[in-house]
Order: C-alpha cells, then structure tokens, then sequence
C-alpha cells in the first residue's frame, strides 16, 4: 500500500468517526430539548440555553478557539438561568 492510499483511507477513518460522533451529539440534543420542554420551563431560559449552544458551534468566537473560556462561560451561564428558571404552573385541565 503507498502513501497516498493510506492517508485516503486515514482521512476515511477519521471522517467517519467524527460523522458518528456528530450524529450520537445530535441524538442527544433532541432528546435534551424533548426533557426541556416536559419540564415545564418558562420558554426564556430554554432560548437561553439553545442560543449558549448556537454559540458553541458558531466558528465565531469573542476570544480564539485554543481558549475556550469564553464558550465555558456562556455555557455555564445558560444552565445557572435554567437552574434559576421556576416551571410554569400547570394549565388548566380538561375535564
């Protein structure tokens, strides 16, 4: 096997292990924002914590991406206003 063949089928490798890295992350996203909204939470925390992980994926950062202090933070702040957030009071029930 030459060198080229082997970085080909290296980058393969590598490619498909991050697909399925991605695909088990937003896996968990979608049953995280299913267990978010049984909670009852007020709508204004869940943006909150939707618009931390927008942030998280955006390429664009306050600070360069070998610090990530200031992903931390906006990630820690979200989860303090959805720790902070009371749930909604049950609605009216159908009799």
């Amino acid at each position: 096997m030459d060198s080229s063949t082997a970085l080909l089928v290296t980058a393969a490798v590598v490619a498909a292990a991050l697909l399925a890295v991605a695909l088990g992350l937003l896996v968990r996203l979608v049953r995280l924002r299913r267990t978010l909204r049984r909670a009852g939470l007020p709508t204004g925390p869940r943006w909150v914590f939707w618009g931390a992980v927008a942030y998280l994926l955006l390429p664009t950062d306050l600070l360069p991406d070998p610090v990530y202090l200031d992903d931390i933070a906006v990630l820690l702040l979200a989860l303090r206003s959805l720790r902070a957030a009371r749930p909604l009071p049950p609605g009216p029930t159908e009799s």
